[in-house]
């Protein structure tokens, strides 16, 4: 019986050792890498291409907001953008909901 016992135990000193030290911590580099190329920088990018879309916004713009509003811009204060979404029909909205710029060939082709 206690052959058996010795048997299960966790072995001897001749093996690999438990691994310490620096290479513990190199899957946790690689995830926070994998992460960080998948998720964290996309997402940095997006966010600066919609700064710089948000700053070019300017007045006669064909727009969509976040809520799905389209109209055209005839009023831009600070953070405050009024668009007309009909004959009109004027509407404040924040800077920061605006979705898009409709590209100029798109306004062309719907008016």
């Amino acid at each position: 019986m206690d052959s058996l016992v010795y048997a299960m135990g966790t072995g001897g000193t001749g093996g690999a050792s438990g691994g310490g030290g620096f290479g513990a911590f190199v899957p946790l580099i690689l995830m926070f890498a994998i992460f960080y190329f998948l998720l964290i920088r996309p997402q940095q990018k997006k966010s600066k291409q919609h700064k710089e879309m948000l700053a070019s916004v300017r007045k006669g713009d064909k727009i969509v907001s976040a809520g799905g509003l389209h109209g055209v811009i005839t009023g831009i204060a600070d953070d405050v953008v009024t668009m007309e979404i009909a004959p009109k029909i004027r509407v404040k909205i924040s800077r920061g909901s605006v979705a898009g710029i409709l590209k100029r060939d798109e306004v062309a082709q719907q008016d």
